[in-house]
């Protein structure tokens, strides 16, 4: 599951109601009426042409199966600014799925995505299926307008090759050892151009581009975006600052330019280019999804999978990680809220269901008896990743009411950072504190 950023414009014309306005009066109560037959429901995910897609058809395809009342129709590659166009003109899917769980806090206020709390009471439906930070990310100040679908969690991943070459005979757990590791497995070119990195530093490398930026990095080094009154602590927060210092000192070994230039010969992401699998890069930051690509795309690699470095001073915080997860309602406005609703219930809390599509997309379930169950497929790769979710140190990005925006806000920062245009860094973090500050107090993009 990849997660993609959000326009912010839009953003701000969801946040400020123009969802609420547009979409029309359709009740968010359930209906009594049942499905007709062969009802059209429309659903909407992200998941892009490939496995992940037609994984995803596949279960659907035995739901659809088993129900002629209704004729499911998929539609991949959906992103946020997508959702908010239907929103706000009122053409809108039964059901619609989002990468981007930060935008809950935009989702349900708005009215986008109706009140499910009639559907579980009508179903005597206990939320507490779910393991809590699923449960956190689905709501917004008690009003849950989606259920959670699958989860991602992050980890390490390093190329056991090139570390026993290195003569490394561990992955590090610190910081400290991941810099130093890092140097040991760069390997430059004769014009002292970048050939292989040990670990690439740069926040917005891959997983930055859709959405996860610092937030990757947050839990493992025990920052807060947000301090106890609801204002932004970046600069009060001397975690932060510190994280800073130490990317920075590691990109400077690179060297930006040549990391840059590197980066923008490294590969795409989704494809058996990618650095990691055609050996140009030693160790990363990613997603378990990540574990179904590498066998998929190049099964020669030898990899491993660890809890991704902690700070040296914050040992017991090994083993956690970031946490999101895909989020699915119902749209205000469907035109077959109650069809909607089964299908939804089928793919968020049937046990069959959720271990069948995660063992297909290696994505984590969103159950503890999915989790529990002796059909997941888990081997050693796999197994980190459910192990971070569980974490109790492990945590999600806080859920505002204009999304992603602070996310947004500070990983530019974080970009002037790592080019060397910030002489302050304590201004520069002070600086955007307000700038997202005032962000949340307009309710909308700056």
């Amino acid at each position: 599951m990849k997660r993609v950023a959000t326009g912010l414009v839009v953003l701000a014309l969801v946040a400020a109601g123009a969802v609420a306005a547009s979409v029309g009066a359709a009740s968010s109560r359930p209906s009594a009426k049942a499905a007709h037959k062969a009802d059209t429901v429309t659903i909407w995910v992200g998941w892009s042409a490939g496995h992940e897609l037609t994984e995803f058809k596949k279960v659907v395809a035995e739901y659809d199966a088993k129900h002629p009342e209704v004729n499911v129709k998929v539609v991949g590659g959906i992103v946020d600014d997508k959702i908010f166009a239907a929103l706000r003109s009122g053409n809108v899917p039964d059901i619609v799925s989002s990468f981007m769980s930060s935008n809950v806090g935009i989702f349900c206020p708005s009215g986008g995505w109706v009140d499910l709390a009639p559907y579980l009471k009508k179903d005597h439906i206990n939320v507490n299926i779910f393991p809590a930070t699923s449960r956190y990310y689905t709501q917004y100040k008690g009003t849950r307008c989606a259920l959670p679908l699958l989860v991602d969690s992050t980890g390490l991943y390093y190329n056991k090759t090139l570390f026993k070459k290195a003569g490394i005979t561990r992955p590090p757990r610190t910081l400290s050892e991941l810099s130093a590791d890092a140097k040991k497995l760069t390997v430059k070119n004769k014009d002292g151009s970048l050939k292989i990195v040990g670990f690439d530093p740069n926040v917005n490398f891959y997983m930055g581009g859709y959405g996860v930026g610092a937030s990757g990095f947050q839990p493992l080094i025990g920052a807060s975006y947000f301090d106890k009154n609801g204002k932004s602590s970046l600069a009060s927060d001397p975690a932060w600052a510190s994280f800073l210092r130490w990317q920075k000192r590691l990109i400077d070994f690179f060297g930006y330019d040549k990391l840059v230039r590197w980066q923008a010969g490294a590969g795409d992401e989704f494809a058996p280019s990618h650095p990691f699998e055609t050996g140009k890069l030693a160790m990363m930051l990613d997603g378990e999804w990540r574990v179904a690509f590498l066998k998929d795309q190049a099964p020669d690699v030898d990899f491993g999978t660890a809890p991704f470095p902690v700070p040296d001073d914050q040992v017991d915080r090994y083993g956690a990680g970031y946490v999101t997860g895909n989020i699915m309602g119902i749209s205000k406005g469907s035109k077959n809220p109650e069809a909607a609703w089964a299908l939804i219930k089928y793919l968020t809390l049937n046990t069959g269901a959720i271990v069948k599509l995660a063992n297909g997309i290696k994505n984590v379930p969103t159950t503890h008896a999915a989790l529990a169950s002796p059909d997941l497929q888990v081997d050693d790769a796999f197994k980190t990743f459910l192990d971070v979710f569980e974490n109790p140190n492990s945590q999600t990005s806080p859920s505002t009411a204009n999304g992603a925006v602070y996310q947004n806000q500070f990983d530019d920062f974080f970009q002037q950072w790592e080019r060397g245009k910030v002489d302050d860094l304590d201004a520069g973090l002070a600086k955007t504190d307000e700038e997202i500050d005032k962000a949340l107090q307009l309710g909308q993009a700056p």
